[in-house]
């Protein structure tokens, strides 16, 4: 069987930016073995399944190691493939997800999701987090997905080089971590997910999910210009909106062409 595959490059507009997504169409959703085979034979942070459901589509996505529940980049990947490749002149798709429906409206610049907020609870710093990140944090909060710890500087945040391993022991599948951002963005990010076979995700949707609704606090607005400070670095656009985020931004397609299986 072959089976089309796209690889994108998600919030940026430069190729070898941004966070790269494989997306790839199906009749119907295979084995949960061989989607993971799949997904690690790509070795990319997310593989996005699609399978087409009326004018809609159900949508997975797995990293290497595991399914996970949401994912920016590969619904932004996932976006683009419908509405410039699958079904050109499209401006809106619903993709059906474990986070629920999500929406992907098309705009001059890009896309914008529409994803559901994921709230936090400030905590206590959790046993072996400072250690596993070589800095003590401000401030430590949590949700059922990950922890995010505050920094103190941008300097301190891009300097970081966390133990992965130790990473990987903690009781959440990722850290997020943040600080304020500078004259050209509202706040600064990375992400660490080596549990789930990222040790550091480029430019990650989902956790502006935790972030947003953290800085709207802070920061008493809900519009942000955010980037995320990994080596090849993404910026995203924020809004809070409710109990829901929009994320905005580009893709730019880098391979095109068939798997064989």
């Amino acid at each position: 069987m072959r089976m089309p595959i796209y690889q994108v490059d998600a919030f940026t507009t430069q190729q070898f930016k941004g966070n790269p997504a494989a997306v790839m169409l199906m009749s119907h959703f295979w084995d949960d073995e061989i989607l993971q085979a799949i997904a690690a034979e790509n070795n990319l942070a997310e593989t996005a399944f699609l399978v087409a459901d009326g004018a809609d589509y159900r949508l997975r996505w797995f990293t290497p190691n595991v399914e996970v529940p949401l994912c920016g980049h590969a619904t932004l990947a996932s976006a683009a493939v419908v509405m410039e490749r699958l079904e050109p002149g499209r401006q809106e798709v619903i993709f059906h997800s474990a986070s629920g429906p999500l929406r992907v409206n098309k705009t001059a610049m890009g896309y914008v999701l529409n994803f559901p907020a994921r709230p936090s609870e400030c905590i206590p710093t959790p046993t072996g987090l400072a250690e596993a990140l070589g800095v003590a944090p401000v401030e430590v909060y949590s949700n059922a997905f990950n922890y995010m710890a505050v920094l103190e500087s941008v300097e301190i945040l891009k300097s970081l080089t966390p133990d992965m391993a130790a990473l990987a022991r903690l009781d959440r599948n990722g850290v997020i971590v943040t600080t304020l951002g500078d004259e050209t963005f509202d706040f600064i990010s990375r992400y660490f997910a080596p549990a789930k076979g990222i040790p550091e995700d480029p430019v990650t949707g989902a956790a502006h999910c935790m972030l947003v609704p953290y800085w709207a606090k802070r920061l008493a607005k809900n519009e942000f210009r955010a980037y995320q400070a990994s080596k090849r670095g993404g910026e995203v656009l924020c809004r809070l909106v409710g109990d829901r985020v929009e994320l905005e931004g580009a893709c730019v397609f880098y391979l095109e062409g068939e798997v064989s299986l």
